[in-house]
Formats: C-alpha cells, sequence, structure tokens
C-alpha cells in the first residue's frame, strides 16, 4: 500500500463568482470520485476543503535566523491549493484512472505519491 496526496489546485476568485449550479456540479463531481474511491478499493484517509488562502500564513527562514511570518499563501500565483485527499492505495493505475475520470468533469488534480 502506498500513500497519494490529490491536491486540488483551482482560481479562488473566480470560484466565488459562479453560480450555485456550478457549485453544486462540482459537490456531485466530489461526490462521484469519493464513490470511485470505496468500488475500487482506495482507502480515503482526509479530505477536505482549506479555508481561502487570505488566511494563509507563510513561515520562510529569515536573514536574522528567526522565522519570518507573513499573512497570505506562500506563492503569489493564479491558482491556490483549495482542497486536497489523502488516499492509501494498492493499486496506483485504478487510483489514476479514477483520478482522470474526475478530472474529465472539471476538476483540476495534482496527483502525488507520497515518498516513503
Amino acid at each position: 500500500m502506498s500513500r497519494y496526496l490529490i491536491l486540488l489546485p483551482a482560481p479562488e476568485a473566480e470560484w466565488a463568482d459562479l453560480p450555485s449550479e456550478e457549485h453544486d456540479k462540482g459537490h456531485r463531481s466530489h461526490v462521484q470520485f469519493q464513490q470511485d474511491l470505496v468500488a475500487g478499493g482506495h482507502e480515503l484517509l482526509v479530505a477536505g476543503p482549506l479555508e481561502s488562502s487570505d488566511r494563509a500564513t507563510s513561515m520562510r527562514p529569515g536573514a536574522d535566523g528567526q522565522a519570518l511570518v507573513t499573512d497570505g499563501p506562500f506563492s503569489e500565483t493564479a491558482e491556490q491549493v483549495v482542497g486536497f485527499y489523502l488516499v492509501d492505495s494498492g493499486d496506483e493505475a485504478d487510483l489514476r484512472a479514477a483520478c482522470q475520470r474526475f478530472a474529465t468533469r472539471g476538476e483540476h488534480i495534482e496527483f502525488r505519491r507520497m515518498a516513503e
């Protein structure tokens, strides 16, 4: 068994402006993905949305040896990680296939196997 982190990057500002029908479509897509995980024998360890990136706190090493703490996301990009899935699976090919089906429904996914 290996663990996989499935990151969900998205443009936060655009998401807030979408009509409720698009939010409902996204919710149905996530429900289907979770059903696909169960059907494929993958164990969903934890999943969830993240608070808005404007509520993030970034911490970096400072020049004085102390932590430099700033409000906001680590990087200034159009897309931020808005959610994630942590999955335990013994069948990477099937898990990738489930992720590809998820992506065809309009989801942007970054699929990462955790280092052992």
